[in-house]
């Protein structure tokens, strides 16, 4: 069983966010020079939010409205969903699926030390399964 904590130390934990205040536009920009598909809403420090390329599309593309001139506030979803360090990558993939997410920032003690999306999770899984799949045919072979 794979762990949240081996798979930041394997990924690596950055963390990339936006102010609630900034335009919409800036957070589309930080999201694409960091190639990432959500970012942490902080203020001082303390997750107020995460917008996705989802929310975007849905609340600005669609409505019709100006990324330039609407805060992030106005379209980040929140409360959101963490989890820690401790947590198994099935876990996490429960969570992703029963609440409808695909990105779970992850808390210690307080602290975020990091950010899993659905991909890092779907990839985690696969490689264990894999390795699994391997031991099972040198058993067998043996």
């Amino acid at each position: 069983m794979i762990l949240v904590r081996q798979l930041l130390n394997d990924k690596g934990n950055a963390i990339y966010s936006v102010a609630p205040d900034a335009p919409v536009l800036a957070a589309i920009r930080t999201m694409a020079e960091h190639n990432v598909g959500a970012l942490l809403v902080l203020r001082d420090g303390v997750i107020v939010g995460m917008v996705s390329e989802r929310d975007y599309t849905r609340k600005i593309i669609l409505k019709g409205r100006s990324s330039a001139d609407t805060p992030v506030s106005d379209i980040m979803s929140s409360p959101v969903i963490t989890v820690s360090s401790a947590d198994s990558v099935g876990h996490c993939m429960h969570v992703c699926t029963r609440s409808h997410v695909r990105h779970l920032p992850v808390i210690d003690d307080g602290e975020i030390v990091g950010v899993l999306s659905i991909g890092d999770l779907v990839k985690a899984v696969i490689s264990e399964q894999a390795e699994e799949i391997e031991q099972l045919q040198r058993y067998i072979a043996g």
